[in-house]
């Protein structure tokens, strides 16, 4: 991306530009505009740190409240106080917070065939920051401009303006394409919003980019014509560079487009890396060879990616290093999925709804997948020679983790995983497997009196760790929770066979019975023979669910505020997510939706 912003009026005639500095009127109106574009791309910091800011007040509020409420709940069994709706409070979440652009579609994704689609909506509130923002930029590239100038005096003008904001807005896009981002945490946004966001702030990048391009041509065009105008882009070092740079993010943008991205997405992560590189070190020699001050914001977005990529090094380093290694074992399923159990290297603490990546070299020499972990156990593995345990460290040398992920084959990475075990006689495959993580759990459940997890087909693997948690929370007095109800889709029984180690040990849990109330729908059962209820507790259905029917019908007897979680396919996240907003004046409801989307 050409980028570079002259601060003076000699620095365009010093790269045969055609008499850039001069068309800017004169010296005293280059350095007016050039103070004027370093404080927009400030104010433009500023916005971006006063969103922030509110979202970390917002943060902390919701955290405080939250933690209120279990509190005041571990020894209430009605919680009738916090089963109220507030009518503004609802209002929001209903028309804002949780709102679709439109009436219902969100995470169901537009799809062209069986490997093509063209992606997801953004959300109502997301759409209002992405065109504020991009607002912004469009506002601040052509504020105080005198358009009626002279063509290469605006022109002019123009190139230096878009090609400061496009470095500046470089510093946030590298942020939020990290998994180390350290927002993450610290507003309690999702790394799926992040990602969002990071591929419409290329975007804007972008099209500064070229902005900054295509200005810099006319204004040379203007004077010299436009072979002579190419000629010099493409001769010129300095102007070489940032054409080089431009082309980079022009295909980034291109291949990184929902379409390429789904269909080939190995091969698109490669190339994305490549030509962000390239992008990059184009738009480093164009502002280091005539030392333009844009290059500092260069330093932080080089400074932003080494973090991430030396944060995962040592998350894998000391996840799999040592004390062993890591020792992996893949289980191939009925239904064409698999189970993934790693025995780590070294213990880790475990929450719902985390998520690792996990490398395998044997799979995808390069590849990293992420995976949300579905179970996680602590193993004594004694060691004979060094007796028995003595002390702390002895304790926790001994104690192994094992974490299990349920893996849908597919295509690409997971497509050769299943088909490596079930080729095995017995369908197990010992392998090596490198994880990355943990990466930041979902939203904490304890707050809730009432919590109903939904789930389709893999999803269930969000829910499962929740419904552990819950159940011996309520066993222990810890946790607000009074009535679990898990609801999971799949469209065969076999699919039973996933999780059916895990949920025996969840039904065999203390005080279970009194909490716990799972409910399965089997949407293309064979036969009705293969419907049948173990229990009052476990239950069975053909078909789909009713999910207004069944969430109007918790609500009735709903136990403080209540909490609906979603991860399945986008249908089912779109149809929770409608139930869930017309349901908000019935009473006190939140919405938390877990998706990745890449």
């Amino acid at each position: 991306m050409s980028v570079s912003v002259p601060g003076n009026a000699t620095a365009g005639a010093q790269a045969g530009g055609g008499g850039h500095g001069a068309a800017a009127g004169g010296a005293t109106s280059s350095v007016d505009h050039a103070v004027v574009n370093k404080m927009l791309s400030h104010y433009l910091l500023i916005v971006l740190g006063a969103v922030s800011g509110a979202l970390l007040i917002w943060r902390v509020t919701t955290v405080l409240v939250r933690y209120v409420r279990t509190v005041t709940c571990l020894h209430n069994d009605q919680q009738r106080y916090f089963a109220k709706p507030s009518h503004n409070y609802s209002w929001f979440q209903k028309n804002i917070l949780y709102a679709p652009i439109f009436s219902k579609r969100h995470n169901r994704e537009f799809q062209i065939s069986s490997a093509l689609n063209v992606g997801t909506l953004p959300s109502r509130l997301q759409l209002f920051f992405l065109l504020a923002y991009l607002g912004t930029n469009v506002a601040f590239c052509v504020m105080t401009i005198d358009f009626s100038g002279p063509l290469g005096q605006v022109a002019a003008l123009i190139r230096n303006r878009t090609g400061y904001l496009a470095v500046v807005n470089m510093v946030p896009l590298f942020l939020m394409a990290g998994r180390n981002n350290p927002l993450i945490n610290l507003l309690g946004i999702s790394f799926d919003t992040f990602n969002l966001l990071h591929r419409w702030f290329g975007r804007i990048v972008m099209l500064e980019s070229v902005a900054h391009t295509v200005a810099w041509l006319v204004g040379n065009a203007s004077k010299n014509g436009w072979s002579a105008a190419f000629n010099t882009a493409i001769t010129v070092k300095f102007l070489m560079w940032g054409f080089i740079s431009t082309c980079a993010m022009i295909a980034l943008c291109i291949q990184a487009s929902s379409i390429f991205r789904h269909a080939y997405y190995e091969t698109f992560k490669i190339a994305h890396i490549a030509l962000a590189i390239l992008a990059v070190l184009g738009l480093w020699y164009h502002l280091d060879l005539k030392k333009l001050p844009q290059l500092k914001y260069l330093y932080a977005v080089c400074a932003l990616w080494i973090f991430d990529r030396a944060a995962r090094f040592l998350r894998v380093g000391y996840r799999n290093i040592g004390a062993g290694g890591t020792k992996t074992l893949v289980e191939a399923l009925p239904g064409g999925a698999c189970r993934v159990t790693v025995s780590m290297a070294r213990p880790w603490d475990f929450r719902p709804g985390q998520h690792a990546y996990l490398y395998m070299p044997s799979i995808g020499f390069w590849q990293s997948h992420p995976f949300t972990v579905a179970w996680s156990d602590e193993v004594e593995q004694l060691d004979g020679e060094k007796g028995l345990p003595m002390d702390r460290h002895d304790v926790l040398y001994q104690k192994k983790t094992s974490v299990s992920f349920i893996i849908r084959g597919r295509t690409g990475f997971t497509g050769a995983l299943y088909s490596r075990a079930a080729a095995n006689p017995d369908g197990k495959l010992v392998t090596r497997c490198l994880v990355e993580g943990p990466y930041r759990g979902s939203h904490q459940l304890h707050s809730y009196g009432t919590v109903m997890l939904f789930a389709g087909g893999v999803g269930v693997t969000q829910a499962v760790p929740h419904v552990r948690d819950l159940v011996a929370g309520y066993s222990n007095g810890t946790v607000a929770a009074r009535k679990v109800i898990m609801v999971w889709v799949i469209q065969t029984p076999e699919h039973l066979e996933w999780i059916r180690p895990w949920m025996t040990e969840i039904l065999a849990m203390e005080k279970r019975r009194e909490v716990l109330k799972i409910m399965l729908f089997v949407s293309r059962p064979r036969s009705t023979k293969e419907i049948h209820s173990p229990s009052s507790t476990v239950q069975m259905f053909p078909g789909r669910p009713n999910i207004d029917t069944l969430l109007g019908m918790e609500m009735e007897n709903q136990i403080g505020t209540m909490a609906v979680t979603v991860c399945g396919p986008g249908a089912l996240s779109d149809e929770v997510r409608r139930a869930v907003r017309n349901k908000q004046y019935n009473g006190a409801v939140d919405f938390v939706e877990e998706a990745f989307s890449w």
